[in-house]
């Protein structure tokens, strides 16, 4: 039993694997980033969907980043404290792949997850049709050339809540869109399951989340 945990975006989003097979998922995006108030919350409603106590868990997988620098630090805390006190091991699993797994079924030659950065940027990857990473996590400031190598070769499938920017100045007849869509922990059972089998833990006193940009304050007016 592997529990997930997704903060990285205002989607705040629980899930319990059997394996491959989700047993328990709760999830809100609606309410912003309430993380802080709902997270434990659905950990505890999950555990009671799935009839289980949190000593019958054998793994917690947490999405890393890139996202909310906010909302990466609440969903990695609860995730090393839960991993810490229940004696088990922590898996890290990057943010855009999990969203990426959201473009499933998907008639595409190659998968762009996008998350928002604000302006015209955003934290994207590519992923080929299996979901094999094509090109790492990056910071990417949008413009009329973006990605124009993968579209020029097929179908690229852009999803992601950074999608509405892009669609703004891609004219590409080989793109496709699904906007709005958010990285859920209902996609990450078949990372967080290949994670484990491997041993591929990542260490829960020193683990950070992956921000890709550095945390900005901005003093009021």
């Amino acid at each position: 039993m592997i529990l997930c945990i997704e903060t990285a975006t205002t989607n705040c989003s629980v899930a319990i694997f059997n394996g491959t097979d989700c047993v328990a998922l709760k999830e809100d995006s609606a309410s912003g980033y309430s993380h802080n108030e709902q997270l434990h919350v659905f950990i505890n409603a999950v555990c009671l969907q799935a009839g289980i106590n949190l000593n019958q868990l054998t793994a917690i997988a947490v999405s890393k980043g890139p996202g909310s620098y906010t909302g990466l630090r609440i969903g990695v805390s609860a995730a090393k404290g839960l991993c810490y006190a229940l004696a088990i091991p922590l898996i890290a699993v990057e943010t855009l792949s999990v969203l990426g797994r959201a473009a499933s079924g998907a008639p595409t030659d190659f998968i762009v997850p996008m998350i928002d950065a604000r302006r015209m940027e955003v934290y994207s990857c590519v992923l080929d049709r299996h979901f094999k990473p094509l090109e790492t996590a990056d910071a990417k400031v949008l413009n009329g050339s973006s990605y124009a190598d993968y579209l020029e070769k097929g179908n690229v499938t852009f999803i992601g809540n950074g999608v509405e920017k892009w669609q703004t100045v891609c004219e590409h007849l080989n793109a496709k869109y699904i906007p709005g869509a958010l990285p859920s922990a209902r996609e990450m059972g078949v990372l967080a399951n290949e994670f484990f089998s491997k041993k591929e833990f990542v260490d829960v006193a020193y683990f950070e989340p992956y921000y890709l940009k550095n945390f900005q304050t901005f003093k009021k007016a």
